[in-house]
């Protein structure tokens, strides 16, 4: 059965393989992004119902209009999928800017919250439906240098693990660990040395499947992508 699927940062890297792999599935993909050019393309290669949008996570509003449009139009996601996010350069945490440091959480902590408060709603009233929030190995460990970005993917743990606790029966909210791939983000941190992991349009063979096995029996789970 094809699913009407949210996913937020699809521009680049896991969002725009994951994108691609759902929409070769049969599947609609709404998706946003804050790179207009990047956002036009995909407009302009997917064709509706499909539908991509300039939409900055970080802000509410922004957010909760982007969702209203969308449902209003489509109908209520089977899948969301709170991919976007952000990391700091690395660096000791007294040398991170200020600005920095409130971006990374602003987006991956209060983005992925304004995306589940726009959209669960809906579902709750439709009564089944799947929210991966995309977690890390960083929200399960931890490195030098990257303090805020680990922060906040502990954050998305601990906001998960809570969140299923107040969802209805048939709705599952699930923090995934993608793995460790080949993307700017990881370039951010590991340079020349992240061209050994998978890309990410290998990583997605394996990850569109496990996003689409996801049952309401998965509520509160942490897991991983596996390779």
């Amino acid at each position: 059965m094809a699913c009407r699927i949210v996913i937020t940062g699809v521009t680049q890297g896991l969002g725009k393989a994951l994108t691609i792999g759902l929409i070769q599935q049969g599947h609609t993909v709404w998706g946003c992004g804050r790179t207009a050019t990047a956002i036009d393309d995909l407009a302009q290669q997917f064709a509706a119902p499909h539908d991509f949008a300039v939409v900055d996570i970080s802000q509410a509003q922004q957010v909760q209009a982007w969702a209203e449009r969308l449902m209003e139009k489509g109908g209520t996601p089977d899948i969301v999928i709170n991919n976007a996010g952000q990391i700091n350069d690395v660096a000791p945490l007294w040398e991170i800017a200020d600005q920095t440091i409130s971006q990374v959480l602003d987006v991956n902590i209060k983005g992925t919250i304004h995306v589940i408060r726009s959209f669960l709603p809906r579902m709750a009233i439709q009564g089944q439906g799947i929210i991966v929030n995309f977690s890390s190995g960083w929200g399960r460990s931890t490195s030098p240098g990257v303090a805020p970005y680990c922060a906040s993917k502990w954050a998305i743990e601990g906001l998960n693990r809570a969140l299923a606790q107040e969802v209805p029966a048939g709705i599952a909210t699930v923090a995934l660990n993608p793995g460790i791939i080949d993307t700017e983000m990881l370039e951010t941190c590991f340079g020349e040395q992240a061209h050994h992991y998978p890309s990410p349009t290998v990583w997605a063979q394996q990850a569109v499947p496990f996003i689409l096995n996801l049952s309401a029996q998965d509520n509160g789970q942490a897991l991983t992508v596996p390779h």
